[in-house]
Order: C-alpha cells, then structure tokens, then sequence
C-alpha cells in the first residue's frame, strides 16, 4: 500500500517514521524549508521507544505530479488545512482514504466537501512530539497510539488492508468500528486540557495540585459534555470522570500543544477547538463562562502576537 505522509513535524514524522521503520512505503508531501532539513539530516526520531534515522521519498507541496497514493494522512495543524486540501488533491484519486489527525471534529466537513464522503475515514492520534531545533522529532512519554476506522463503523475491505498496512509497526495503530465517537472523545479531552494549561500557563501537574486548579479541570470537562450532548454529538454517558481520571494519571509535567505553541509564538488552534464548540453552544444559547473564558485568552494571546 502507497501512503502520503502529510507533513514531517511532531505527528507526522514520528507516525510515517515508524512505518518506514518496519518497511512500508510511505512518502512525505513537505514544504521547501522541511524538505531541505529532512535533505540534510535525515528524518531523525528521538524516543523512548528507541530511536530512528531515515532518508524517506519526499515530495514538494505545490509540485505538479500524477503520482496518486492508496492512503493520505493528513497531519497539519487546522490553520494549515486549506492549503493541505490543495496540496494534496493531485495525488487523490477514487481509490484514495483520507485519514485526518487532525484535532477537533470541524475539519471533518472540510475534507468531505473537497473529496467526498467516501474517500474520508475517520482518525486520530495520542502522543506528545516536538521538533528541536534542529528538526529532530522527540517524543518522551510512552504513549503514542494512532486510531483510525471507517466513519460508518464497518470493517471494510479496504480498512482491513489498511490495518494489515499499519500491524508490525513500533507505534500503536488502532482499527476502531466506533471511530466517530472517539473522535469528539477525543475532541472533549483536547479542548479541556489545552484550555486549562493555556489559562493556568502551567502543565497539568501544577494545575491539579491546586483545589481551584482541580475544580477547573473538572467543571470544564462538565461544560464541554453538556455542550456536546446538547448539540447531538455521539458521547457517552459519564464521559467528563473517565476524562477526569485520566488527567489526574497524566505525567507531572504534560503540556498541551497548544500550550506549547504559545510559548513558541506560535499560532493556535483555538478557533478550530474552544472557538467551534463556542459556535455551537451559541447556536443552542448554552452559557459556558469557562469556555468563553480560556478563547479571549487564546484569543488576546494572538492579538499581541500579532
């Protein structure tokens, strides 16, 4: 099976990396600054899990090709979006699975628009990357799961090869026939913690160390269910004490990444996350003191850093 890698950084590099690892071909869609890195150094994975080093196919976004691929994963952050769907629609053919990693649920719409209900399957990652300075990809917990299924919870014939595609590799890659719901479970959990590590400017040690830290952690989880069973997302009940468990097993010091990119001056993805819920819950006129609490934060970060 042919897989496009959209984009090498943190998720990216480290997911196409270990497929490469156990001998798929899999090629990397980057753009010219990466492109040169990646040239000269070599596609570099630090890890617990051990470390790798590799010269993998590269292709140039924007780049003419008639190359088509049998799986594209889509790894950008959601401001890049829009420019991934252009990049990437040369080499989509009706053959082609579009797996997002994407945060959120928002982007999910954008991709069916532009290729279709049936070339979009469900997907989503747990790890915490970063890329150093010099483009290394360093990932230090143990976690680095990838979980991916068809939107309809069927185990189709092309899924099932795709999970054939994935077994064997030094990453935990997942087939789900309930992806969709894992996906706004997943949507719940980034969204409270990246909104109390950017509110607190802490990691998740600090916060939940403090009585009113924990009462935040866990009255945020609260709105956001309450905003999501109001608007009909597929969550379970009793959803925000299992979220809540595991932020109160999560490492001292775990940091969201989009408390990360703020401390780089980066920007967010606070319109896809805190900002889309806000949109919704507005629609239903749900009051969410909290949510609307840690968005003019993001949002006042992004106008200084403006």
């Amino acid at each position: 099976m042919k897989i496009l890698v959209v984009g090498a950084g943190g998720i990216g590099g480290y997911f196409g990396g270990r497929l490469l690892q156990k001998g798929a071909d899999v090629t990397f869609l980057v753009r010219e600054n990466r492109k040169k890195q990646l040239e000269e150094n070599g596609l570099q994975i630090k890890s617990t899990h051990g470390d790798y080093t590799a010269n993998p196919p590269l292709l140039l976004s924007g780049q003419p090709s008639s190359e088509s691929f049998d799986a594209v994963i889509i790894t950008t952050k959601s401001y890049h979006l829009e420019t991934a769907i252009k990049d990437i629609s040369p080499y989509i053919s009706s053959q082609t699975m579009v797996l997002p990693l994407l945060n959120g649920i928002a982007h999910m719409d954008q991709l069916v628009e532009a290729f279709g209900g049936e070339a979009v399957i469900g997907g989503l990652c747990f790890i915490e990357t970063t890329l150093d300075q010099n483009g290394t990809i360093v990932q230090t917990s143990p976690i680095h799961d990838l979980i991916f299924g068809e939107r309809d919870g069927s185990k189709s014939e092309r899924i099932l090869a795709l999970e054939s595609a994935f077994s064997g590799t030094e990453a935990n890659f997942q087939l789900s026939t309930n992806i969709v719901q894992d996906m706004w479970h997943k949507y719940s959990f980034i969204t409270a913690m990246s909104g109390v590590t950017t509110l607190m400017r802490a990691p998740m040690g600090p916060i939940r160390e403090q009585e009113s830290g924990y009462r935040l952690i866990k009255d945020l989880l609260d709105e956001i269910y309450h905003v999501m069973k109001n608007i009909g997302a597929p969550v379970k009940e009793g959803l925000p004490e299992i979220q809540l468990s595991k932020m109160l097993e999560m490492g001292y010091t775990m940091k969201s990444s989009m408390q990360r990119d703020m401390e780089k001056l980066m920007p967010t993805e606070t319109d896809h996350l805190q900002g889309f819920l806000l949109s919704k819950a507005a629609e239903k006129q749900l009051n969410t003191p909290l949510l609307n609490a840690v968005f003019a934060n993001v949002k006042i970060y992004e106008e200084e850093r403006a």
